[in-house]
């Protein structure tokens, strides 16, 4: 796999008149003599020079402790601490309450130590103590301890009067705490790698220990010891690379600007919908989430369904890019491509479809276009017949636990790592869905390779998760203040060139999904759409998570989701009421999508649209999707 591709220069013949790229790099102040701009700033005075001495260098120091705080604010871990225990110290009653549930928790577990151990420790969502042994004594008595601690933090973390923030950062703090203090994490403690350490005469300690040297070594940027272990079947784990084991429906790319690149997909059948599908994934990581391996790459299903399909792929920004804005993604990620669309596909409407933060962007461009007259140049792009959003928030009053690490204190903190570097690398966002979910991502992880001597076996969503992008330093900074701090979408507040637009002048057909285990992209966040906009919206949860629920082909064992359509001028039902009232369907839910964008369309089939020689620039997934840089 390569490391590093670097970005070919985009053709000014690329390029559309109505959209021109702005500098990637804005370091200079327009002149003052064109017409129309106003006075440059004069020479700032020596007082204004040691406030900005003094900013820097404190960001510089923040920076430094950031490195040693895990880039997490210790200002809001303190402020969060302090919140709860002045609320503790301020209800004597209250903690009299959690004393005594303290004591009546022990007592309960002395008593249930002393009888004979059973399954009722089984927990099915809870993979940890899946071992029959943790069932038995010793360790029973052990288990019980430790969910009886997991109980009484729940509680301990709900004081009324607490700033709801402090108070979820309290609760996930408590958790992060007892994950680590697992009984499952105690090594040779642990029946399961006892039991295996007896068995294998501890050859599963040593090759946890050449596991460990191999992944400090590859954390350096060094070659591992050690090759990859084989799968079960004995053949050599798969490297997934882009363009060879992923990425690999075929296509090339019709369109490059300095931000993007826009595949267009060969046709597989021999008509086509006239309207054409263009995806908008997000930029946190590649683009191929959406068109992984051949069996479960939605582009791949959605040609095969008779779809022309068109997908962004966006550049991975660099140090040069630091002030890149979210206007300059809009721009040159949404207008500009669909304005290349346009071009190739003059006249045709487009259904467009965004994932995850690809949403949010897509829905803030869907509201400007909406408003006549908010988006210069509109004459030259198609007109859009559906949205879809998938795990994509457009409100951000709740969260979720992502929210846990968004507030004033930890953005700064961010921007201040951001000024260090100009951009977000991917190991610093990907630490960040690490540790909220620890317990899957890091503690099970550690024990399987460490102590049980086990690699987990790769596949093709652990890759593409592994194959992380940066975040420029002005767009992250813009991104977390506009939508997590301040809310400006949901509040028809959000500026696009200069004049705030509103998702209630969206009155196109929308299908909105949910996933039911989301902790990105909260099913109940992604549902508060429903209350911003009175289009007619399809909305839809799945089972799974933010990845996994969405890259739900047909034929994946036990997948199943709840539709229901919400007309214009119906009553509103919160999302506790929903489920009641939603349509119970097995299996994916992609084939009722594919059945509602032809509903939306003409109707119209047409030849298959093959991609001229002429518009090709190279051959997908591009050259994009291959640049990697060493964090």
């Amino acid at each position: 796999m390569p490391t590093s591709t670097p970005a070919p220069t985009p053709s000014k013949s690329t390029q559309p008149a109505s959209w021109p790229v702005p500098s990637l790099v804005r370091t200079t102040p327009p002149a003052a003599a064109q017409p129309g701009l106003a006075e440059p700033d004069p020479a700032p005075d020596a007082q204004t020079r040691g406030q900005q001495a003094a900013r820097g260098l404190d960001s510089a120091l923040h920076a430094l402790a950031a490195r040693f705080t895990g880039g997490l604010s210790p200002i809001s871990l303190a402020l969060a601490q302090a919140d709860w225990l002045m609320h503790l110290a301020s209800q004597p009653a209250q903690s009299m309450q959690l004393a005594l549930d303290a004591q009546r928790g022990a007592w309960s577990w002395w008593l249930g130590s002393q009888g004979p151990q059973g399954s009722d420790l089984a927990d099915g969502a809870d993979l940890r103590f899946s071992d029959p042994a943790w069932q038995q004594w010793p360790y029973a008595p052990v288990v019980r301890a430790y969910r009886s601690a997991e109980t009484w933090w729940r509680e301990a973390t709900n004081l009324r009067g607490m700033a709801p923030h402090h108070q979820e950062m309290a609760r996930v703090f408590a958790r992060q705490w007892l994950d680590t203090l697992s009984p499952a994490n105690a090594g040779l403690a642990n029946p399961e790698v006892l039991r295996r350490t007896v068995a294998l005469a501890g050859r599963n300690l040593r090759q946890g220990w050449a596991n460990a040297i191999d992944d400090q070594l590859q954390s350096l940027g060094l070659p591992a010891l050690q090759l990859p272990q084989a799968a079960d079947d004995g053949s050599a784990p798969r490297p997934y690379r882009p363009g060879v084991d992923v990425a690999v429906t075929p296509g090339s790319v019709v369109y490059r600007n300095d931000l993007v690149e826009l595949i267009q997909y060969s046709p597989q059948t021999a008509t086509v919908a006239a309207q054409p599908v263009f995806i908008v994934p997000s930029w946190i990581n590649k683009y191929y989430i959406l068109d992984l391996s051949p069996h479960n790459a939605m582009v791949r299903w959605l040609v095969g369904q008779g779809h022309t399909v068109f997908i962004l792929s966006w550049r991975n920004p660099d140090e040069h890019d630091a002030l890149l804005s979210l206007d300059d993604y809009l721009q040159l990620g949404v207008f500009d491509t669909l304005a290349a669309i346009q071009r190739l596909l003059p006249g045709e409407s487009v259904h467009a479809v965004g994932y995850c933060l690809g949403g949010t962007l897509l829905s803030i461009a869907a509201a400007a276009l909406a408003r006549p007259g908010a988006v210069p140049g509109a004459e030259a792009l198609p007109a859009l017949a559906s949205i879809s959003l998938l795990a994509s928030e457009t409100d951000f009053s709740e969260p979720g636990e992502m929210g846990v690490l968004i507030d004033e204190s930890q953005v700064s903190l961010l921007e201040d790592m951001m000024a260090e570097r100009g951009f977000l690398s991917g190991n610093q966002m990907g630490g960040s869905f690490q540790w909220l979910h620890s317990r899957e991502l890091v503690w099970s992880a550690r024990l399987r390779e460490l102590w049980l001597g086990e690699r987990l076996r790769p596949n093709d969503l652990m890759a593409w998760n592994e194959d992380r992008t940066r975040m420029p330093a002005a767009m992250h900074s813009e991104y977390l203040r506009r939508c997590y701090l301040r809310n400006e979408l949901a509040q028809s507040r959000y500026p696009v060139a200069g004049r705030p637009v509103s998702l209630a002048d969206i009155h196109l057909p929308l299908w909105l999904v949910g996933t039911e285990k989301d902790h990105v992209s909260p099913w109940k966040s992604v549902y508060k759409l429903h209350g911003l906009c009175d289009a007619e919206l399809t909305f839809v949860l799945t089972n799974g998570g933010h990845n996994a629920g969405i890259v739900s082909e047909p034929g994946h064992a036990g997948r199943h989701f709840g539709l229901r359509v919400r007309r214009p001028g119906d009553a509103w039902i919160s999302p506790e009421a929903w489920p009641a009232q939603a349509t119970a369907h097995a299996g994916s839910w992609w084939p009722a999508w594919q059945a509602w964008l032809q509903a939306k369309g003409d109707g119209r089939m047409l030849p298959a649209r093959k991609i001229a020689a002429k518009r090709a620039l190279c051959p997908a997934p591009g050259a994009y999707v291959m640049q990697r840089y060493p964090d």
